[in-house]
């Protein structure tokens, strides 16, 4: 089929199927969105991003793109793509109900013939055990009715350079025609290698492990950091020293948590199914509980740092700069501040915060508003507009202490002007 009469719906319109369906509209394809949010929707059909990111803004206006939350256009479409999210719940279980219910709906208007291609990040094993029965059950049969793919999502929220034009993908199918059709079509819409897996599990395990490796080595520097506290040892100089080593190292920085859609929830996936199969990942949990600690310790720096000075935690105004989990973007998605503000009002702190890409959920407009009314000041995101604060504004502000959650502010100036400073290992 000429690529041009080929169709797309892609389900679910967020920071993974928004850029993916623009991307294809971009390339030629009739694009159908399939998402729950109408506000959303009329934002999108009116060629208006409701995600902040300069992929999106530059190009939405340019192509034809029809969000819709009526699941028809399923059946107007040559190629299907999931991209729900797959997000876990207090007790860090894997909760796939979202996946599970577009896929359902997927099998409730399948026409024969079409590629489904799963981009959530799901535990190797889940195209299997649990996506291919809900279709079996419907009564269709993966490689006679439909064809059924995995290509784990890659995207980096904020990233001037990396985005979904242009990262190399990986792809896994149950059948060889399924994987020639989605090779087939991300070859289309990415200016990027795509690399075919042997089998669909294999394109399930891909992403679970990029995501762990990277928690695993975060985790390393954490607990080093903590570490390093203790010996009056400056990690960032450390690691900076280490990387003057042209191989075999990488560098990973520390900071007051892990937050993101991708790095603290993918692990859990592949602890519970190993579990499932008889295997206790145990390097993968102590990660997970060393990156997890990091908001708790953050808040323990801060009340050492205010008992240094004779002022207890109960009480004092404390103002969080930064609320979004990365800088320079407004998603909150397991955001460390959000755990840092649950701790510090644990505490009886009188937590005030700022972040200017999330403004509706800052209880300051400004951040001359919340210097002015803080003592102590936790810097939780290092976007742009905090990393700039000159540090005479603090001591103009009657600032007392600053914990730099992300080790992005200027330490020997911020102590010469008679500030307790203290960084994450710094």
């Amino acid at each position: 089929m000429d690529k041009a009469k080929k169709s797309v719906c892609i389900i679910g319109l967020g920071y993974v199927g928004l850029p993916l369906a623009v991307q294809s509209a971009l390339k030629g394809y009739t694009v159908y969105g399939l998402e729950n949010d109408p506000k959303k929707n009329e934002l999108i059909n009116a060629g208006k991003s409701p995600i902040k990111e300069e992929f999106l803004e530059n190009n939405l206006p340019n192509v034809k793109l029809t969000a819709t939350n009526d699941p028809a256009v399923i059946k107007k479409s040559d190629i299907v793509i999931v991209c729900v999210p797959t997000p876990i719940n207090e007790m860090y279980m894997p909760d796939l109900e979202p996946v599970k219910t577009a896929v359902s709906t997927i099998a409730e208007n399948l026409n024969p013939g079409q590629l489904v291609v799963i981009e959530s990040t799901i535990n190797p094993g889940v195209c299997e055990e649990i996506v291919e029965p809900i279709f079996a059950q419907a009564g269709f049969m993966v490689g006679k009715d439909y064809e059924l793919a995995h290509s784990p999502e890659r995207i980096n929220p904020g990233d001037p350079i990396w985005n979904v034009t242009n990262i190399p993908r990986v792809v896994g199918s149950f059948t060889k025609k399924g994987l020639a059709q989605a090779v087939e079509f991300y070859e289309d819409i990415i200016d990027a290698k795509i690399m075919p897996m042997e089998t669909i599990r294999e394109a399930e395990a891909v992403k679970i492990v990029e995501n762990s490796f990277r928690d695993i080595n975060i985790a390393f520097v954490n607990e080093l950091a903590k570490s390093f506290d203790r010996l009056d040892i400056n990690i960032t100089n450390v690691i900076k020293g280490a990387s003057t080593k042209p191989y075999a190292f990488m560098a990973h920085w520390p900071s007051c948590g892990v937050g993101g859609h991708c790095i603290p929830v993918d692990p859990y996936y592949l602890i519970e199914r190993a579990k499932a199969s008889g295997f206790d990942h145990e390097f993968l949990k102590i990660a997970r509980k060393i990156n997890n600690s990091m908001p708790e310790y953050t808040v323990e720096l801060l009340q050492d740092a205010l008992n240094t000075i004779k002022l207890p935690l109960n009480g004092t105004a404390v103002g969080l700069l930064g609320i979004s989990y990365k800088a320079n973007v407004a998603d909150l998605r397991e955001s460390p501040s959000l755990q840092i503000i649950k701790h510090l009002k644990k505490h009886g702190a009188n937590v005030i915060t700022f972040d200017p890409h999330t403004p509706n959920y800052s209880t300051e407009k400004s951040l001359e508003a919340i210097l002015e009314k803080s003592t102590a000041i936790i810097v939780a995101t290092d976007h742009k507009e905090f990393k700039a604060i000159d540090p005479e504004i603090f001591k103009k502000n009657k600032i007392q202490v600053i914990i730099d959650g992300k080790n992005c502010l200027n330490k020997p100036r911020i102590e010469n002007i008679g500030i307790l400073y203290k960084g994450i290992g710094r």
